[in-house]
């Protein structure tokens, strides 16, 4: 009990060494280009679809409203890692401190987590939009949508809090390498001096479970919409698989990742870093490329707020 106690007091690691995506210098120089140009796209992105939303009043709605909550988290998803990775590729020594490393684990899974809830909440939205439309604005009223903005940010805040919570308590007194280029949950707790199979679990009946609950969820709900959809006519049919495609698309990439990583103990394989790369720096440019480009109503409103842009310098 003693040795265990002068372990955790006198021999903690206060730094930890991202191994990154590659030692060798071009490719990292090349990914630097590469993943600064995602990045800025992500934000420029991202942005534009939160200030079309808000500009819009004909996209005053609880679809766009959930919409643009999507497109605020993947901005903090992706600049939870995606920064510190950029500035990494010019350092030889990729260190992050314990403190940082607890933080980022924090963010990412609040950030995870509250997507996957509000992934859906988007597909519950477009259960009752198109399987019940004459009762969708009682249902779907303000005052619900926000309570399930709220209610989703409160399950990912509390999902991160046990995650971390659980990752902090270990002892961490020897090894300091983790093999990925940012701090997460399965690849942190690999290094602490301790057991860590019943911790392992745990992730696993926590991170694990929710996406895989939550992708059955939404397999099941857009399969009643696609049901659903047959019996209508073709303008609104095509309309509404238009949206659900992209939802589909959405859900499959960003869930993907997570039942990859999550619902398995932590071994590392070599697809790990890269299913990593897709779920931080591609599927959050991939959302406002897919959303913009596959509907009618924000590709209206943008070419609107460029209109009166062009007319204004004139």
């Amino acid at each position: 009990m003693e040795e265990a106690f002068l372990l955790n007091q006198t021999s903690l690691v206060t730094y930890f060494r991202l191994r990154g995506l590659s030692v060798n210098q071009k490719v990292q120089m090349a990914m630097f280009s590469i993943f600064l140009i995602f990045y800025v796209l992500t934000l420029l992105g991202n942005i534009l679809i939160v200030i079309t939303i808000i500009y819009d009043r004909r996209l005053h709605t609880p679809m766009y409203f959930f919409l643009s909550n999507l497109s605020f988290i993947d901005v903090c998803h992706s600049t939870v890692t995606v920064p510190k990775m950029l500035r990494d590729t010019w350092s030889e020594e990729k260190l992050i401190s314990f403190d940082a490393c607890v933080t980022q684990m924090f963010f990412l899974h609040l950030f995870a987590c509250t997507e996957i809830f509000l992934l859906t909440v988007m597909a519950y939205d477009r259960y009752v939009a198109i399987c019940k439309p004459l009762q969708y604005m009682t249902v779907m009223n303000w005052k619900v949508c926000v309570l399930l903005a709220v209610a989703l940010w409160a399950g990912g805040t509390i999902h991160s809090i046990s995650l971390t919570s659980l990752t902090i308590k270990l002892p961490y007194c020897g090894p300091d390498e983790i093999d990925n280029f940012f701090c997460d949950v399965p690849q942190v707790i690999k290094l602490a001096c301790t057991d860590t199979h019943i911790i392992e679990i745990l992730i696993v009946s926590n991170s694990g479970l929710i996406s895989v609950v939550c992708f059955v969820v939404l397999v099941v709900s857009y399969a009643v919409i696609l049901v659903s959809l047959r019996q209508q006519i073709s303008e609104g049919r095509r309309k509404a698989l238009s949206t659900c495609a992209a939802h589909l698309t959405v859900v499959t990439l960003f869930l993907g990742h997570c039942i990859f990583i999550y619902s398995r103990p932590s071994t590392s394989l070599p697809e790990d870093k890269v299913v990593s790369v897709f779920f931080t720096a591609v599927t959050p440019l991939l959302n406002p490329i897919i959303y913009t480009l596959r509907n009618e109503d924000m590709k209206n409103a943008l070419n609107k707020i460029m209109g009166r842009k062009e007319r204004k310098e004139k």
